[in-house]
């Protein structure tokens, strides 16, 4: 299934202001961060990203918020006080802040915390090369050793070209982990040598493509 394309962050900003940073269902104020623009009409049906079509709510009433255009007027309409959704707020933050800090605990161990790349699988919660992750090594040398487009290679693979530019790019091939823009050694295996990926780097900058 592809990926549902995301929000551009200048209409988020825009609706941000628009709606001077505040739920309109239970009226918090917060950062944007703590917000969600939520589409009146879902993508799923049709939606869009026009402005008519966008509302700032805060997570909670954004998680409850019904999928049906037709139900989403009268769950707009019926107004909440926002302070009596403080303590889910404070529980869902340290909540937050404690499976983060495990997360960057794990990756201090060269443990992997998200989901596997192309080319590996997780076992016992470690990353284990696929029978099929010599192609990432195939990937790499053929974007750098073939005069091919972005768009041509990522069919070849049957990647979009996000995806293909996530894995060019993706440090987790060296054996290293990136988690909380720091990286460590990781616990696996590598799948290609690091000269292979600083070519491919250098010619993904000589390019002027951006990283995914």
């Amino acid at each position: 299934m592809p990926k549902r394309p995301s929000t551009p962050q200048k209409t988020k900003s825009k609706i941000f202001n628009r709606d001077n940073f505040t739920c309109q269902k239970c009226g918090y104020k917060g950062m944007s961060d703590e917000l969600e623009i939520h589409h009146i009409k879902m993508r799923l049906d049709g939606g869009d990203d026009n402005h008519n079509n966008l509302v700032t709510l805060c997570f909670i009433c954004h998680y409850f918020s019904p999928d049906e255009e037709k139900d989403f007027e009268g769950y707009l309409n019926e107004k909440i006080d926002g302070v009596i959704l403080d303590t889910f707020r404070k529980s869902a933050k340290s909540i937050s802040k404690r499976t983060k800090k495990g997360m960057i605990g794990k990756s201090e161990k060269g443990n992997h915390v998200t989901r596997a790349p192309w080319g590996y699988k997780l076992e016992n919660k470690k990353l284990i090369p696929t029978e099929h992750s010599y192609q990432v090594q195939e990937v790499f040398q053929d974007f750098l050793n073939q005069k091919v487009s972005l768009t041509k290679l990522a069919k070849k693979y049957g990647f979009s070209v996000n995806g293909l530019k996530k894995i060019l790019t993706n440090q987790t091939y060296l054996g290293k982990i990136k988690f909380d823009k720091q990286t460590h050694q990781g616990s696996h295996q590598a799948l290609i040598s690091s000269t292979l990926f600083n070519h491919v780097q250098n010619k993904l900058e000589k390019l002027g493509i951006k990283k995914g």
